[in-house]
């Protein structure tokens, strides 16, 4: 019980802490990507990327070895999957306003673009690494460079929320499980 109230509150830090930021710098949450649209392109960006990272991914998933976790799809119950698609999807919320509201956006003002994209991407696969070892799970590292380019393309969080969410409801099924 007493980890289910750490990881919520661990969750609600990484989610209301960017905004509170804003608050106290008299900043706009815009310029830090926190505000949700979907500006020109943006449905196009994440439709590319999701067609250009998710159909090599699903065959990777086919053809995995089955001492690593494969091959896919994974057979879930029921439950197993709801609650796996309820954490995927808030997690999808909660990791973009942090990892790419954020951090990306402080790290890009002080080291430029592509110094602070990677920087980021790099946290959040590490991030992975908390609760969970593996080297699959700092793989993560790939997909948060896609996400880290949506919010740098878009200027929105938004891009990169719909894309992780598709991402991780993929990753219910397809996703080698050690």
């Amino acid at each position: 019980m007493a980890t289910a109230f750490l990881g919520l509150a661990v969750a609600a830090c990484l989610l209301y802490f960017p905004y509170i930021w804003c608050h106290l710098k008299g900043e706009s949450e815009k310029d830090w990507g926190l505000t949700w649209f979907m500006g020109p392109g943006a449905w196009r960006d994440v439709i590319a990327a999701l067609l250009l990272t998710l159909i090599p991914l699903t065959f990777v998933s086919l053809h995995w070895p089955i001492r690593w976790g494969g091959p896919g799809p994974h057979s879930l119950s029921f439950w197993q999957a709801l609650d796996s698609l309820g954490g995927g999807l808030a997690a999808a919320f909660i990791e973009e306003t942090f990892f790419r509201g954020w951090l990306q956006t402080l790290l890009t003002r002080h080291l430029g673009p592509w110094r602070g994209l990677f920087l980021a991407t790099l946290c959040f696969a590490l991030s992975h690494l908390i609760l969970l070892s593996g080297w699959l799970r700092v793989a993560t590292f790939f997909p948060g460079l896609v996400m880290g380019l949506l919010r740098l393309r878009n200027g929105s969080i938004l891009p990169s929320i719909i894309y992780h969410a598709v991402c991780n409801v993929w990753a219910v099924w397809w996703a080698p499980i050690p």
